[in-house]
């Protein structure tokens, strides 16, 4: 099971055969999977982009002044 999944406690309505028709979430935890699934669609739309080495990504971090020499 996904840990996100692990962390959501939700409430179901049901019908009256018993059969769930809608969830009810805390909106701590709707907010918490509404990022995820923004991260998520943020990984697929930049799968293909090319990758850099943590060597290069640390040097441009450097001389753009985000990290201290």
């Amino acid at each position: 099971m996904p840990a996100v999944l692990l962390r959501t406690h939700p409430r179901f309505i049901t019908d009256s055969k018993g059969q769930r028709k809608a969830v009810i979430l805390p909106i701590r935890e709707y907010d918490e999977l509404l990022e995820d699934l923004k991260d998520l669609a943020t990984i697929a739309e930049r799968r293909d982009e090319p990758t850099i080495s943590h060597e290069t990504m640390v040097a441009e971090l450097i001389s753009d002044g985000y990290l201290a020499h």
